[in-house]
């Protein structure tokens, strides 16, 4: 069986104490990975210290709890929302819809 094509990204150690404060807080590898767009091997390779001794990146700068799938897709109803009231020039609807969506984002979820 053919291996699938690489997705380019690469963690970084910045990126790697972000992932020690999102598994110190308690979120699924399946989620850390999904945000970085990398395989749970790169967050099992953070684990074993392959990045070196590191201090978890505080709470203040961790993304949002929860699968970014599902809120990207959220996310992705909202801005069509606001489009779709910005072409009926209904500019209160999509500040409300955008507002919205990043609220719903940026929200923890377990």
């Amino acid at each position: 069986m053919a291996k699938g094509k690489a997705s380019g990204y690469a963690l970084t150690k910045s990126d790697a104490k972000i992932v020690l404060g999102m598994l110190a807080r308690g979120d699924r590898d399946h989620d850390i990975a999904g945000h970085f767009g990398v395989n749970q091997g790169r967050i099992a390779d953070v684990k074993a210290g392959k990045f070196g001794t590191l201090e978890a990146a505080p709470a203040e700068d961790l993304p949002p709890k929860g699968p970014p799938g599902i809120k990207g897709r959220r996310l992705r109803i909202a801005a069509g929302q606001a489009v779709s009231a910005l072409q009926k020039g209904d500019l209160p609807s999509a500040m409300a819809a955008l507002q919205d969506g990043v609220k719903r984002y940026d929200a923890n979820e377990t």
